[in-house]
């Protein structure tokens, strides 16, 4: 099946897709926004991020992390961006749900827990010969630079694992697995098989260096992998967003414990 032919627009909802079914293109009305809203998403996280980060400051080594300073450097600007993404789709296509994929059902979260699973397992054998190879500072996240030998409040550190955990998955999915890869398959492919492969790598790739943190780019492509395999297999942003979830849980726990002054990150 080609993408060249779309139905058009649904009049009062959004198509009936099996929950054990990858939705064909043909089954989604087409949208008006393509790679011009994933650049203008990513220069809105990078400038909201320059600019929280002036307007935030660093705070003196030993200090503890104000609840204001964890809200605003590290949540903002993932969270605007991802609000920019969701307004294009309403203002240039169809809404977030049938743009974005993202139709819960609860055949996503098995997909997305095995694949978190995977994921989990991936990551740390990832991280292991990561750090064998470059050692373990390379290897430290830069929100975990960001805590490193600085004890949180409470409130501070709960925020900070809600974000981890949940928030930031849900923002980042909605930009790479989503707005991204909508892009990719707005274009015109010889088969849908060929257009998800491509949105697939894509994705993957700009996730990771997204991170700008050039040291550990193989590895969160290694992290990133079975994230995008979980869109990949159900067809909707749901199942990505709960394997980002899920890799994220026990890093969020290790970073909590380590705001907390109960461990050592």
């Amino acid at each position: 099946m080609t993408t060249s032919q779309h139905r058009e627009p649904f009049p009062g909802g959004t198509p009936i897709v099996g929950e054990d079914s990858v939705p064909d293109f043909a089954e989604f009305p087409a949208h008006r926004w393509g790679f011009g809203a994933f650049l203008l998403v990513e220069v809105v996280l990078l400038a909201s991020a320059a600019f929280v980060s002036v307007l935030v400051g660093e705070p003196g080594p030993g200090q503890p992390l104000p609840i204001s300073s964890v809200l605003l450097g590290t949540m903002l600007p993932t969270m605007i961006a991802a609000g920019v993404a969701l307004l294009v789709t309403v203002l240039r296509g169809n809404g977030p749900v049938l743009d974005l994929r993202m139709r819960w059902c609860w055949a996503d979260v098995k997909v997305g827990l095995k694949f978190g699973l995977v994921g989990l397992v991936v990551a740390a054998l990832g991280a292991y010969v990561w750090t064998e190879i470059v050692g373990s500072a390379d290897a430290t996240s830069a929100i975990s630079a960001l805590v490193d030998d600085r004890k949180m409040s409470v409130p501070a550190a709960a925020v900070m694992f809600a974000y981890l955990w949940l928030i930031g998955p849900v923002c980042e999915e909605i930009i790479y697995r989503g707005l991204l890869w909508g892009a990719v398959e707005r274009l015109k492919w010889r088969s849908e098989r060929m257009c998800r492969i491509a949105a697939l790598l894509l994705s993957t790739a700009v996730f990771a260096a997204s991170h700008l943190e050039p040291l550990r780019t193989t590895l969160l492509l290694v992290i990133a992998i079975p994230i995008g395999l979980a869109r990949l297999a159900t067809g909707r942003l749901a199942s990505s967003v709960v394997a980002h979830s899920v890799n994220n849980f026990l890093p969020a726990v290790a970073i909590l414990l380590g705001a907390l002054g109960v461990t050592s990150i």
